[in-house]
């Protein structure tokens, strides 16, 4: 009688092929931010890594990189977009041309407070802008925060949009900036981030605008005398991971990386909102004399932009710019 051998090579199969196997190690997250290291949106991916790593030990290893070492806003987020890039903390601009409805968020003044902004954020609204990127390849993890744009110069103190005349203010390369400082009297010059410092310092622009950490960050203060607390744009940052990649993880991990980054949100924004604060009184001991608008003097400024909110509205879509309003509203 012969026997079978089959058990026996299904044996030796099997011992083959799990010597052969090769071990794999974590997956690679990368997280580009363009801000520095000690900005919050940097500190906040930076908890996240650790949270995932802690919860989901030898599974994922997170890389963050500030400074635009991955590339910049519009470059890492496209990178991420097409797959060669995990993950981005990016602003809103780059994501503009794929969800237009996002040009919202540089409506001048439509966001009162910072307990807005979460109501915003953290609601409907945000929830269907955070739908329409998914059609183009991104899932939106959160909403970080950036902040509201404050305004410095070197020339003078700036209290009304007659102090802005002729002001040679940079900007971002973003329409709705531009026609805003334009309609507030000023001359808006579209300039790459890495270059201002260095322009303000020669003096071939008078100011420019930015959330209070990051004219900290970046010493602004160094060439800058005066500043000024518009609260005239609020922006956040928004932390994105490529579609494709998210949807191939276990869902029992997707839900453990969901509650990391709804903690490190909050964590985010407690210390971007504390560093505002905080960093006002440092800007006053560095010499730099700060403007805190009455309600009045904001109140001409939003006047001066009113045309401008109406001239874009349409082209964003008034459905979601009312539905912006009223989420503010309720929560003002």
């Amino acid at each position: 009688m012969v026997k079978s051998t089959v058990p026996l090579l299904a044996l030796l199969l099997g011992l083959c092929l799990a010597g052969c196997q090769t071990r794999t190690g974590p997956k690679v997250l990368k997280i580009a931010n363009g801000v520095s290291e000690q900005h919050p949106t940097c500190l906040a991916s930076k908890k996240l890594e650790a949270l995932v790593e802690a919860r989901l030990p030898g599974k994922y290893d997170i890389q963050v990189y500030a400074n635009a070492q991955l590339g910049d806003d519009v470059r890492a987020t496209e990178n991420v977009r097409m797959g060669t890039l995990e993950m981005v903390a990016t602003s809103a601009s780059p994501l503009t041309g794929l969800v237009p409805e996002l040009n919202v968020f540089d409506l001048p003044f439509i966001v009162p407070n910072e307990k807005a902004a979460d109501c915003i954020c953290d609601g409907p609204v945000g929830d269907r802008l955070a739908a329409a990127l998914e059609s183009k390849g991104i899932k939106l993890l959160a909403y970080y925060e950036n902040g509201f744009r404050q305004l410095t110069n070197s020339v003078r103190e700036v209290r009304s949009p007659d102090d802005l005349r002729r002001l040679k203010i940079r900007t971002m390369q973003n329409a709705i900036h531009l026609d805003a400082f334009r309609a507030m009297g000023a001359n808006p010059t579209p300039m790459p981030f890495s270059e201002v410092f260095t322009a303000l310092q020669q003096k071939t622009i008078d100011g420019q605008e930015n959330p209070i950490p990051t004219i900290w960050l970046s010493k602004f203060y160094e060439a800058q005398k005066y500043v000024t607390l518009t609260n005239h744009v609020y922006g956040p940052h928004i932390l994105l991971i490529n579609k494709k990649l998210w949807e191939s993880f276990p869902p029992g991990d997707r839900e453990i990386i969901t509650d990391a980054v709804k903690e490190s949100v909050v964590y985010q924004r407690t210390i971007n909102r504390k560093m505002n604060k905080d960093l006002v009184d440092e800007l006053r001991k560095a010499g730099v004399i700060v403007a805190e608008l009455t309600a009045d003097e904001i109140k001409a400024f939003r006047d001066a932009v009113a045309p401008v909110v109406d001239n874009w509205e349409p082209k964003i879509g008034k459905t979601i710019v009312d539905e912006f309003k009223a989420a503010a509203e309720r929560c003002e």
